[in-house]
């Protein structure tokens, strides 16, 4: 990116989203990338990819790094139970090298904060934890609403184990006290914790309380945390 700002768009109106000329700077929009990048994201030398069920968080996406944005069906197995599968629409953002410069302007995904081979480096976003952490939720977390219990459940589900501890240590440094599961092994072969149900919903509220002045969110991922706080409201009034 070459600009301070760059235009997304959010239900069909257009949002200023404030980037830094450098994608790999220090900046909230940044760490919200970089963190998608490592929940849902695929880097090589030739591409980088991120895959998200959000347009408008693609949308933004491409708003801090350029890339292009490309919409496909697909079929995917829930990850704690691979019998269960949901259709839904995915969103593929794909940035390539440039013709005079590497990817995002390096030589080497190396030198990237998230490079393909389990190598993480988000010293640059330490002022930013709230939006990496909210980027790597909507990458490789999930929410919903447990009717058997009538609570929220948060939880974050990837291969890679040393992401997931990144992702637990980060919640524990948040100013929200939001207690952790240990890692467990999932049905289709990754790993996920969990954030305590009684703290899941300061947790989620904490999260994206700051969403809409930076327009660094997924619409969609909002709406299923405001729809689950309310139904597990109405579950405690019955």
């Amino acid at each position: 990116m070459s600009g301070e700002q760059a235009t997304a768009t959010e239900g069909g109106q257009p949002s200023r989203i404030q980037v830094p000329a450098d994608p790999l700077a220090g900046h909230p929009a940044t760490a919200y990338f970089w963190g998608h990048v490592a929940g849902s994201g695929d880097v090589a030398a030739d591409r980088l990819a991120v895959v998200t069920t959000d347009e408008a968080s693609a949308r933004v996406l491409a708003a801090v790094a350029g890339g292009d944005v490309e919409r496909d069906g697909t079929r995917r197995e829930y990850a704690h139970d691979r019998s269960i599968t949901r259709s839904e629409d995915e969103y593929t953002l794909s940035i390539t090298p440039g013709d005079s410069a590497g990817l995002l302007g390096r030589n080497s995904v190396l030198g990237l904060p998230v490079d393909g081979r389990g190598n993480y480096r988000f010293d640059a976003f330490a002022g930013h934890d709230r939006e990496l952490l909210r980027g790597l939720f909507e990458g490789c977390g999930t929410i919903c609403f447990k009717s058997s219990s009538g609570t929220v459940g948060v939880s974050f589900v990837h291969d890679d184990p040393a992401l997931l501890e990144f992702g637990r240590a980060l919640i524990v440094e948040c100013p929200v006290a939001a207690p952790t599961g240990d890692l467990s092994e999932t049905a289709s072969g990754g790993y996920w914790f969990g954030v305590d149900d009684s703290r899941a919903p300061a947790f989620g509220r904490w999260l994206y309380e700051d969403c809409e002045e930076t327009g660094l969110f997924a619409p969609s991922r909002r709406r299923k945390l405001e729809r689950s706080l309310s139904q597990a409201d109405a579950y405690d009034e019955t």
